[in-house]
């Protein structure tokens, strides 16, 4: 989904609704939960072939200054994307 349908999406509602994401907590009951959204920002993301769906990529900033043995090549960046994640 992008911005601009979210926005679309979310133009007829009662501006003064609350907002909720909802999530399977993972019981026996398979229970939908709501959980308030505190707060919006830009992240990364990275797909997991184990999670079947994008996972969310904490910055590693000492990734850049690991030391390499000699003849030993850097790992390749995984391919990541930018994104709008609600928390």
């Amino acid at each position: 989904m992008k911005v601009a349908e979210l926005i679309e999406m979310l133009q007829d509602m009662d501006p003064e609704a609350e907002v909720k994401f909802v999530y399977n907590y993972g019981d026996y009951w398979r229970t939908n939960v709501a959980a308030d959204i505190d707060r919006i920002e830009e992240g990364e993301v990275e797909y997991s072939g184990y999670h079947n769906m994008d996972k969310v990529v904490e910055p590693d900033y000492d990734e850049d200054e690991e030391e390499l043995e000699e003849g030993e090549e850097p790992a390749p960046k995984k391919e990541t994307k930018s994104v709008i994640l609600l928390r």
